[in-house]
């Protein structure tokens, strides 16, 4: 059996939402492991910082908003010309924002969708061609609200249902093909992902010790416990699953919404 620290070892790995949180911890995990990543973010100045260590071969940082359709299309172009094939793709980007079905709005909503939903499925369809010729694999960042219903985040709890189902759709649709597709579903983990939400670090410090209450092994979770869970569903480790969803949240989907 391959060694844990080299199972990525000629692998090309790409992997959105790069610049913090459970996709900055994916990138530097699979590049510690020997692969070639390719690493997108808005803000690409911070994924220069934090790859400092990552030989130069073995990695490309592209600046992206994936809401736009060029962007999307020179990750994946790119990743192709600089490794010349593609093994993994891990779409962690997503953005949450609070609101109702009696108040979202619409550019809210579309917003939401284009981020957490369109840019996964563009992705998946712009890196497919390569993932079927390498017979790899895709892992997708959903999260608990795609399992269970929370009040309050109405369009982020639909858009992460629709992670769930895509998921499924698509690993049932690629498996002939030799392709897995897998979701993780987290719960609450220590990310920006609220403070970019608009939290300020009051108010996500009263979060997060709420969370405790909510989890209930008592505590969040951190980027790197669901980065390992992503690249186990990425290794030939798990290479009997597919279309599963998985949660990794504390027991947070066992209980009540509160």
């Amino acid at each position: 059996m391959t060694a844990l620290g080299k199972e990525f070892e000629g692998k090309v790995v790409v992997v959105t939402g790069a610049s913090s949180g459970i996709g900055r911890a994916t990138a530097l995990m699979a590049a510690g492991r020997g692969a070639s990543v390719a690493m997108a973010a808005r803000r690409a100045g911070e994924i220069g910082k934090m790859t400092s260590g990552v030989p130069t071969a073995r990695k490309l940082v592209v600046g992206a908003d994936l809401t736009k359709e060029g962007d999307r299309q020179a990750l994946i172009g790119g990743t192709l010309e600089r490794f010349g094939g593609i093994d993994v793709l891990v779409n962690a980007a997503g953005i949450i924002g609070s609101g109702t079905i009696e108040n979202t709005t619409m550019a809210a909503w579309d917003e939401m969708f284009d981020i957490n939903l369109r840019s996964v499925f563009h992705l998946t369809q712009l890196a497919l061609p390569s993932i079927i010729e390498r017979r790899g694999n895709i892992v997708n960042v959903s999260s608990v609200t795609g399992t269970r219903a929370f009040p309050g985040v109405f369009a982020y709890c639909v858009s992460k249902a629709g992670v769930d189902q895509f998921t499924r759709c698509a690993a049932l649709e690629l498996a002939p093909k030799g392709v897995r597709v897998n979701a993780v579903n987290p719960g609450v983990v220590l990310t920006n992902l609220h403070r970019a939400s608009g939290y300020d670090e009051e108010k996500y410090a009263t979060f997060l010790e709420h969370s405790k209450t909510t989890h209930p092994l008592g505590r969040v979770g951190t980027p790197e416990e669901v980065a390992e869970l992503i690249l186990f569903l990425a290794s030939g480790r798990s290479g009997w699953m597919t279309g599963t969803t998985i949660s990794i949240d504390g027991g947070r989907a066992q209980t009540c919404a509160r």
